[in-house]
Formats: structure tokens, sequence, C-alpha cells
């Protein structure tokens, strides 16, 4: 798969006859390899989906998503199913992690579904345990650990398959504040020492402002953006806030 990511003129409705909800409206750009984006925008803009349409969870009712040169509306179900094991990693805001198995339990069983060899399994667990910073508590259960914790392994897992593209849905907002800024720190080193590409929906400032560019929507289309550039990420986040007040987003920062 090559490297950009282009959304265009993509629509998605919801209903039918006079009860039509447009949920996305008309929304194009793109993701370049290794970016790190943020969508922002009130309850109900649209923002999370547009990431199920990206994360090919949810169909376009019209326009077109590419990944390079493979567009994803024209897959069939089973094309689909093979293109998300291979080229997508999930983080989503309730961990969905199963609490019959360990943490490094949890992890495998992602690769095992990419009928990866044992040793190659268990080397890529570790490697990913360190990385997180949970190799320690590895052989615990979910309802054993720490909401922070839950969301590194489920990071952990969102990664097993070296993902083309990690979305992630709210990842901090079930997280207390000091969890969350080490998540949003295990995302920057992603992003910046891996080139891992990160496509993130949050409602909060805070979590945004460690981006390097957020969209923000407003009734269904990208009503601005803005680019961090050199910016320190304090002053970053002030701009943020700055826009959230125009377009009714929350205006939570406070993490």
């Amino acid at each position: 798969m090559q490297d950009t990511i282009r959304v265009c003129d993509v629509e998605k409705y919801y209903g039918n006859g006079n009860h039509v909800t447009k949920a996305v409206d008309r929304v194009s750009f793109t993701v370049e390899k290794g970016e790190f984006i943020g969508v922002m925008g009130a309850s109900g803009s649209g923002k999370t989906t547009l990431l199920n349409l990206l994360s090919t969870i949810d169909r376009v009712t019209a326009g077109h998503i590419y990944y390079g040169d493979t567009d994803i509306t024209e897959l069939s179900e089973d094309q689909l199913s093979d293109f998300r094991k291979e080229n997508l990693g999930f983080v989503f805001q309730e961990y969905n992690l199963l609490d019959t198995l360990t943490l490094e339990e949890n992890i495998m069983l992602a690769m095992a579904l990419h009928r990866q060899g044992k040793a190659q399994v268990q080397r890529r667990c570790s490697e990913l345990l360190r990385l997180l910073g949970i190799a320690d508590i590895k052989g615990q259960y979910p309802y054993q650990v720490s909401g922070g914790q839950k969301q590194r392994c489920a990071c952990a897992r969102a990664l097993s398959n070296n993902p083309a593209l990690l979305l992630a849905d709210e990842p901090t907002g079930a997280l207390d504040s000091l969890s969350a800024q080490t998540l949003l720190h295990i995302f920057t080193d992603l992003n910046g020492k891996m080139g891992t590409t990160i496509f993130m929906v949050t409602h909060d400032a805070f979590s945004a402002s460690y981006c390097r560019r957020i969209l923000f929507l407003k009734d269904g289309k990208i009503f601005h953006e803005l680019i961090r550039g050199e910016k320190r990420r304090r002053d970053f986040l002030n701009e943020i806030l700055d826009v959230l007040s125009l377009t009714g987003g929350e205006l939570s920062h406070d993490e």
C-alpha cells in the first residue's frame, strides 16, 4: 500500500425520505505518511462518523477514500476485512480488551489472527510490552490494572500488525490526567521516532495539542484547519481553544 491517504468529496447520510441526516458533507483532505492528525468538533459534528468511514467500519454514501491506489469504497466485505487486518490499528475509549486473557495474551491474540509463527509473535509481543511500559504487568488481567495500563495494552495490540494507520477514537476519554498525558507522550514517540501515522478523534483540547495538524468539523464539514509547525504545545493549545470557541466544541483542557 502506498503512503498517502486521500479522502475525496466524501458524504455520509443516515435515514431516508424526509428524515435524512448529513453526518459528513462533501469532506476532502489528505493524510501523508508519518502525520499525527487530530479531528475536533462539537458533539454531532461528524468526527466519529468520519473516523468510522476512514477505518472501513462504515461505508460512504458518496465520494471515495484512497489508501495509495486502493479505493476502499469499492472493496467487498471480505476484501475490507483483509484490508483492515493488514493496514489498520484501532484504539478506542473503552479499551475492548478480553477480561479472560492476560494483557500479554490480549496482544498475542491479535497477532494470532495474522497467522504469524509462535516465535515471531512472542518476539513482537515482548517488544511492544517494553515499548508501552507494561512488560512488568504482562501476566495480569485487565480487571487487575488501571485504566491507563489497559489503554497502553490496547495501544500495543493496535500496533501488533505494524499498521499503516493508527486510528484513535477519544483514546484519553476514560483516563485520569496522568494516564492521559502518558498515553499522549507514547503517541508522540510512536509518531516522531517510529513514523507511525496517527488519526485521532478527540473533543479535548489538551489531547489535541499533541497533534501536528487539526481538522475542525462543524455540521459535517471541515470548518477550519490548524498546523502546529514550530509552535510550543502551550501556544498551540491556546490556538485550539480559540477555534473551538467558534465551533461550539467543548472547551475541555484541564487534564
